[in-house]
């Protein structure tokens, strides 16, 4: 059996470049050219200016295939956003309920604070409405160690500030912790 003929390493700027296109690719859900990119060595925990990458881009916007993808390519499950925040934090604020199991499973800390004070948790409760999918993420983050009594920077825990915006739901299930 003769050894597989290896390609030789790409140039730094040639990387930078290819990184460069994962991410776009990525941002644009585009799963085929992600898996295409990640083969020829983009890096998918590369990041662009505004400190983006691929994997935390797939994760805030709930693009699961790419995160997937990109989850299988060696993305860094503990990098953080231009606010200091994994993928799980925007995940959880948009209620991306399939996207928080997938980054959860994965090993995303369900506690992590970021650069406004606010967890998973607190951004799923204060920015958004309340509703189904929020009551999901919340449990969700409950059942994978979340805690409740992280206070955001006004001081109020994640039951404080549910029942505060008339969250009845979200409140029941923090309480039921």
């Amino acid at each position: 059996m003769s050894p597989t003929p290896t390609k030789p390493p790409l140039s730094a700027e040639a990387q930078v470049q290819l990184d460069q296109k994962l991410i776009a690719a990525a941002k644009a859900n585009n799963v085929a050219l992600v898996r295409e990119l990640i083969g020829r060595g983009g890096n998918v925990n590369a990041k662009d200016a505004i400190q983006d990458s691929a994997f935390l881009y797939a994760g805030a916007e709930g693009f699961n295939e790419v995160l997937e993808l990109t989850l299988a390519a060696g993305a860094d499950v503990g990098s953080t956003n231009r606010y200091g925040g994994t993928a799980l934090i925007p995940a959880s604020e948009h209620g991306h309920v399939e996207t928080v199991r997938i980054l959860l499973a994965a090993g995303v800390p369900v506690n992590h604070v970021n650069n406004l004070g606010w967890t998973a948790m607190q951004e799923a409760i204060l920015l958004n409405n309340g509703g189904p999918r929020q009551q999901e993420v919340v449990r969700l983050l409950l059942e994978a160690g979340g805690d409740p009594g992280i206070r955001d920077p006004q001081g109020r825990t994640a039951l404080e500030n549910a029942e505060r915006l008339g969250f009845v739901e979200i409140a029941t299930l923090v309480r039921a912790r």
